[in-house]
């Protein structure tokens, strides 16, 4: 059916603007005293009528922008202009960075933060020894952000857990490290750092960096070389690309920026026994590398909500910071490089490999902050239909606000397509963007990528024309 304000558009369509499909057509007028024919469009004719209309539109006449409407069933354009043209996509940037770590990492995966002690504890309660804070990289500790603890809470269990253990002073001090878990079950660690096996995690010793290929083994699928007896390093062989381990290493010292250690965590912690009663006579210190390192115990842990819930509060708030701080997350688990070129090229490599069409395609952070991001309609719908083939999807197209309902979409769509809009949004000055899917009236799901640049008016008059462009194709 025709909506009534759809009728009301056909009637002030002059003919030029009509797509290629309706320029030559003819209709045999009827006399005047005949029964006026009735119109019924499809409702791809509609999209594409409405396509026409806005090009003439006060706010997008002079916009630079694209609009495309893909079956994921039959992997054919549905309705679309300048499909194929790059443009500043803003935050569904964040598309990208956000899917790349489920497919890495893992929906379930977490994060540790894990509390040891080394030495003796005496009958009297003292700690003579060090306490180790050993921490995995986490990007959300500390934050309160989607589901995570704040330092505070942190520190106040690990001191619970001192308590219980009977411990009343510390004569020693509290050394942070970084480590990987391997609880996570990570198919790879990260290139060119060398780990080495302390009981359950990895703790990092070194880079490959002019490392010895003699002293390499492979290891063989059923030999189990986590012996807590035996200590190993292992690494991505920079020889042959696969994970080996050594007894003995003769590689570089430590180069490359590892994730960071849980530094404030650390402090907080000392400041928070101090004031409940629980000297420490020692100082907060990092260990980047140890190659030596002494007997530990464990006492307790905390572990980050799982990535799958970190994805949900990223897109649904569309959180720049800790998009950001995901995308380094990534680079350092594949190359055990935190920087943003590590997470960059991260991504773009990791885009590459599932067939993203690259052409366009500048990524220069995970939020979309930048105005050197670009990317084409056409590439993020074939990127969305791809996903729906994975097993985290459902967990992504969660993470993506609702129409009308949830996230940064709650104020949009408040009528015609409420609850049928699954989007990322992105805004920057003059930028507007949405990408995503459409549940249609008709029981599909199509995928959608409408991105807009330097258009005139307000962001309310842009999400007005936004709205109008996605009208008809609910009924696809």
């Amino acid at each position: 059916m025709v909506s009534a304000w759809g009728m009301a558009q056909l009637h002030t369509i002059a003919e030029k603007q009509y797509p290629a499909m309706y320029e030559n057509q003819t209709r045999q007028l009827p006399s005047p005293s005949a029964t006026p024919e009735k119109i019924t469009l499809s409702a791809k004719e509609l999209v594409d009528i409405n396509i026409n209309t806005m090009m003439s539109d006060p706010v997008l006449r002079n916009a630079d922008w694209g609009f495309v409407v893909y079956d994921p069933k039959t992997k054919k354009i549905v309705s679309s202009y300048n499909e194929n043209s790059a443009f500043i996509p803003a935050s569904t940037t964040k598309l990208l960075t956000t899917e790349t770590a489920l497919s890495m990492l893992g929906e379930k995966f977490r994060w540790t933060t894990q509390l040891e002690f080394s030495g003796e504890v005496d009958d009297a309660g003292n700690l003579n020894g060090n306490l180790y804070v050993i921490g995995s990289g986490d990007p959300f500790i500390g934050t309160g952000k989607a589901g995570s603890s704040t330092y505070s809470t942190i520190s106040k269990d690990f001191m619970y857990a001192l308590q219980e253990r009977g411990i009343k002073k510390i004569n020693g001090n509290i050394i942070v490290q970084t480590a990987i878990f391997k609880e996570n079950k990570l198919a790879v660690l990260p290139a060119n750092v060398v780990w080495m096996e302390h009981h359950n995690y990895y703790l990092p010793v070194g880079t490959t960096l002019s490392i010895n290929p003699a002293n390499e083994r492979v290891i063989a699928k059923k030999f189990n070389p986590f012996e807590e007896k035996t200590k190993r390093y292992f690494y991505i062989s920079p020889y042959i690309k696969k994970m080996v381990y050594a007894e003995q290493f003769d590689g570089g010292s430590l180069t490359t920026k590892i994730a960071d250690a849980p530094y404030s965590l650390a402090n907080n912690l000392r400041t928070t026994l101090v004031k409940n009663g629980i000297p420490v006579s020692g100082k907060v210190e990092s260990r980047i590398t140890d190659k030596e390192p002494e007997l530990r115990h464990y006492i307790t842990a905390y572990k980050s909500p799982a990535l799958a819930d970190l994805v949900y509060d990223i897109n649904h708030r569309s959180d720049n910071a800790l998009s950001e701080a995901l995308l380094r997350t990534s680079g350092f688990y594949k190359n055990g490089d935190q920087t943003l070129e590590s997470g960059k090229n991260t991504v773009t490599s990791h885009l590459a490999e599932v067939g993203f069409d690259m052409n366009g395609l500048s990524y220069s952070d995970g939020s979309g902050l930048s105005r050197n991001n670009m990317v084409t309609p056409i590439s993020q719908v074939k990127y969305l239909t791809s996903i729906m083939d994975q097993k985290y999807y459902q967990t992504y197209f969660d993470s993506l606000p609702i129409a009308g309902q949830t996230g940064t979409l709650k104020r949009s769509f408040l009528t015609i397509g409420n609850g049928q809009v699954f989007a990322k949004t992105g805004t920057l000055n003059k930028v507007k963007t949405l990408a995503g899917y459409i549940k249609t009236n008709t029981g599909r799901t199509l995928a959608f990528s409408l991105l807009i640049n330097n258009y005139a008016g307000s962001v309310d008059q842009v999400k007005n024309r936004m709205e109008r462009i996605l009208e008809p194709a609910l009924e696809l």
